[in-house]
């Protein structure tokens, strides 16, 4: 009787760890590139870069130099979106 109640729990459960893992690992390569998760987030959304949190994570431990040129167009759409706000 208790399998039923533990399998419909971890089901929920296994994509909260999921999410977790991903955003550890992008925080990681994302300091390793000079910034922090939270600027990183901010600069895909001004970049409009599409990727999720699973593919990111992905490129950064498989493929450092795409996710190094995902990294360059973040910092380039955060130093565009700073100079907007400077210039109104």
């Amino acid at each position: 009787m208790k399998g039923k109640y533990w399998a419909y729990r971890d089901r929920k459960t296994r994509k909260r760890t999921f999410r977790y893992l991903w955003i550890q690992r992008l925080n990681a390569a994302a300091r390793a590139n000079g910034m922090t998760y939270s600027r990183f987030a901010e600069g895909l959304k001004a970049a409009g870069i599409g990727l999720d949190r699973k593919i990111l994570a992905d490129l950064a431990v498989s493929d450092e130099a795409a996710f190094k040129s995902i990294v360059e167009q973040v910092k380039n759409a955060l130093a565009d979106k700073s100079k907007s706000k400077k210039a109104a």
